[in-house]
C-alpha cells in the first residue's frame, strides 16, 4: 500500500496552515460577529482572568510563542492598552503546550495586559480559532463585533483603533 498520497496531503495541509500564519491569509472562525463570546471562566485557563469584563470593550487575542506575527502584535496591543487604559481590557490567550515557552516569550515581549494559557485548547476550540494570531473585539455586552485573523502591522493596528473608538462611542 502506497502511503505517499496521504503524507503529501498532510504535508500540504501543514504548509497551507504555515503560510496562512505567516502571510496573513484569512482563516475562518466558527464564532461569528454578533454572537456572544463564551464565558472565559467556564474554561480551564491557566492564570488569573480580569475581574471585570462586563461593561468593557474587550480584545481577546489567541496567540502562540512560535508565531512571528504574534510577536509583532504584542507591542501594538500594549500601545492600545496604554491609550485606552481602563476603557479597554486585553486578554491574551496563549495556546502554547509548555508554560516555559509562554514565559520565554513574555520575557522578550513584556506587557501589562492579562495573559492566560489555554493548555487544553478548550476555549480556542470553542471559538474555532485556527490561525495565530486570531482576535475577537467584544462590545460592552460581550458580543463579538469584529474579528481579525493574522496581524498585518500598522494596517491591523489602525483597524483596531477605529473599531475600539467606534465601540466606545456606541450608546448601550
Amino acid at each position: 500500500m502506497n502511503m505517499l498520497p496521504h503524507k503529501t496531503k498532510t504535508l500540504g495541509l501543514a504548509t497551507l496552515l504555515a503560510l496562512m500564519s505567516h502571510t496573513g491569509l484569512q482563516a475562518q472562525t466558527t464564532l461569528k460577529v454578533g454572537e456572544p463570546f463564551p464565558n472565559c471562566a467556564a474554561f480551564k485557563l491557566e492564570g488569573t482572568l480580569p475581574a471585570a469584563l462586563k461593561g468593557k470593550i474587550v480584545l481577546v487575542d489567541f496567540w502562540a510563542s512560535w508565531c512571528g506575527p504574534c510577536a509583532k502584535s504584542f507591542p501594538a496591543m500594549e500601545a492600545l492598552q496604554n491609550k485606552f487604559k481602563d476603557r479597554l481590557v486585553i486578554l491574551a490567550v496563549s495556546v502554547d503546550a509548555k508554560p516555559a515557552n509562554l514565559e520565554k516569550f513574555l520575557k522578550k515581549h513584556p506587557v501589562t495586559f492579562t495573559v492566560v494559557r489555554d493548555a487544553e485548547h478548550q476555549l480556542v476550540d470553542a471559538v474555532g480559532a485556527t490561525s495565530m494570531p486570531t482576535s475577537f473585539l467584544l462590545d460592552a455586552t460581550g458580543k463579538v463585533r469584529f474579528t481579525h485573523n493574522g496581524f498585518d502591522g500598522e494596517d491591523t493596528t489602525k483597524q483596531y483603533l477605529t473599531e475600539i473608538e467606534s465601540l466606545l462611542n456606541d450608546k448601550p
